[in-house]
């Protein structure tokens, strides 16, 4: 299991690192388990297991577990189906203002951006914005900086899709285009992220396995993000 997106950025010891994997591997029994088992079974302290939890950025060990288990547990199958977008407040005030966005565009830009699996959703909502009639950029983790920075004054708005939120190239983009005040909208998992903070807009997708970080594991993340973005389109074009 690849831990890097929940490590990212963080200078985890040996121990840690173990302390975390059997976290992840126990997370039936950790909670019961309690933070003194926790450290026997590693050889270690009880200290050292609140040390990383504070690392990761969690109040203390049962923070750490509440934030942990659904990304290890995941779903079973998509839970997204119209009925569900259709009573779901946030998708619906989600559509509402992106719309409201693109209706006030003028003659500026939709803008992008996305890495990997995701750049094949973001080149979908390129081509279908441009058939729409809507002034779109797109760019991908292997093109130019060159591309975002050359135009950034026909930028009106910037799209990105992250499965987990803390794709740090994404994230790099999002902070840059919100320092100069280019609004944000994201496709990302339904956790707290720091996508879903930087953004403006958020969809939030229920995502099975977001330690999956190669897409090895059948999941809907790109399913539902396409039907979520098909509802954008069909709201634009009725409204």
């Amino acid at each position: 299991m690849d831990l890097s997106k929940i490590i990212q950025g963080k200078k985890l010891s040996e121990t840690e690192e173990a302390i975390l994997k059997y976290i992840i591997k126990h997370i039936d029994s950790v909670l019961d388990q309690g933070v003194r088992t926790v450290a026997k079974e590693n050889f270690t302290s009880p200290a050292t297991v609140m040390r990383l939890s504070k690392k990761l950025g969690y109040n203390g060990f049962i923070d750490l577990y509440y934030h942990l288990e659904p990304m290890v547990r995941g779903r079973q199958a998509s839970t997204l189906s119209e009925d569900t977008l259709k009573n779901a407040a946030t998708y619906e005030e989600a559509i509402k203002r992106f719309i409201e966005l693109i209706q006030h565009l003028g003659d500026k830009n939709i803008f992008i951006y996305a890495t990997g699996f995701s750049s094949i959703i973001g080149e979908y909502m390129y081509k279908k914005l441009l058939v729409n009639g809507q002034r779109t950029i797109f760019a991908s983790g292997t093109d130019s900086i060159g591309i975002l920075e050359n135009n950034l004054d026909l930028a009106g708005a910037f799209v990105t899709i992250t499965k987990s939120g803390e794709t740090k190239q994404v994230v790099e983009k999002m902070k840059y285009f919100k320092e100069k005040g280019v609004p944000i909208i994201t496709f990302t998992n339904e956790l707290d992220n720091t996508a879903s903070q930087l953004a403006d807009i958020v969809f939030p997708i229920p995502t099975e396995d977001r330690l999956d970080d190669r897409n090895i594991k059948s999941n809907y993340f790109f399913v539902d993000t396409l039907y979520v973005f098909e509802n954008i389109i069909k709201a634009y074009q009725q409204d």
